[in-house]
């Protein structure tokens, strides 16, 4: 097996719980996912099938959620998972009001991730050294946000936003999610989180656990889409996939680029470099 699924992850579940039910399912141990999801969120889990494991690195980055964030609230988890640990009824904050804040979140943006992440530190994830009691410095990280749209308003004693986000690889909606709360000056954490796209798989064509049997498999020419392709010749093909570097024609450098041969079938993953000689393919996974 070979190529890629669309899970629509159930909440309760780690990104590692869903991994291994898919090796039960499918009777395979090499399985891996692109990209965690908190146990509470669901949503978009791209998971890749036997050596499809090796492209993850290959898909689209870009992902989009839809958060719900609750205002005058604070946990430690900086979602409803944590234990509260401040509370600022904010009756009086009105959808307007916090409309104004969001702009401070979008484009690039310097966040705090929460210190309940899988982000790995002396070889130990900072939520284990979080609940061991260790003291915890995370450092600040560079993100991009290319959009938050506001989709409802839930008026209250702690009233909560929908909003619809489109960022880059590596951000933490908990993290808007507390640091909304904080500009609004009443705290706030995340209340619930769907993820509707991840490396250009969108919710709407996920499958649950139960349907994954009976769908086939997103092929890697399908799920990278995205990528210029070259095509090789019988020859050229046959040497690509002894690992020979390819003499080629192609005009633009690019460091991830598709290899078919003529008949389309998928041959890897390769990268253009220039040399005074001319352009070489150079294998970075060959299949």
């Amino acid at each position: 097996m070979f190529g890629f699924l669309n899970l629509n992850k159930p909440g309760g579940m780690t990104s590692h719980d869903c991994v291994a039910k898919v090796r039960r399912i499918l009777q395979l141990k090499r399985v891996g996912h692109g990209g965690t999801l908190d146990p509470a969120a669901t949503g978009v889990l791209p998971i890749a099938v036997g050596k499809a494991t090796r492209l993850l690195q290959f898909l689209p980055e870009n992902k989009t959620y839809e958060a719900r964030i609750r205002f005058g609230v604070r946990t430690t988890t900086d979602d409803l998972e944590g234990e509260i640990i401040a509370t600022s009824p904010a009756g009086e904050l009105t959808c307007e009001m916090v409309k104004t804040l969001l702009s401070q979140f979008e484009g690039t943006i310097e966040q705090v991730p929460p210190v309940y992440s899988a982000i790995q530190r002396g070889g130990k994830r900072l939520y284990e050294l979080a609940r061991a009691g260790e003291s915890v410095e995370v450092e600040v990280r560079t993100v991009q946000v290319s959009k938050i749209e506001v989709l409802a308003w839930y008026p209250g004693e702690f009233p909560e936003i929908s909003v619809a986000i489109a960022c880059g690889s590596g951000t933490y909606i908990r993290a808007i999610a507390r640091d909304l709360g904080a500009a609004a000056g009443v705290g706030g954490t995340l209340a619930a989180l769907t993820r509707t796209e991840s490396c250009g798989m969108k919710l709407a064509d996920s499958l649950t656990f139960e349907q994954l049997g009976s769908h086939s498999l997103i092929t890697p020419n399908m799920a990278l889409q995205h990528l210029n392709v070259v095509t090789l010749k019988d020859e050229d093909a046959r040497r690509w996939c002894q690992g020979q570097k390819i003499a080629i024609s192609w005009k633009q450098l690019s460091d991830s680029l598709k290899v078919c041969d003529e008949d389309g079938r998928f041959l890897g993953m390769g990268k253009v470099t220039n040399l005074s000689s001319g352009n070489l393919l150079i294998p970075k996974v060959v299949f």
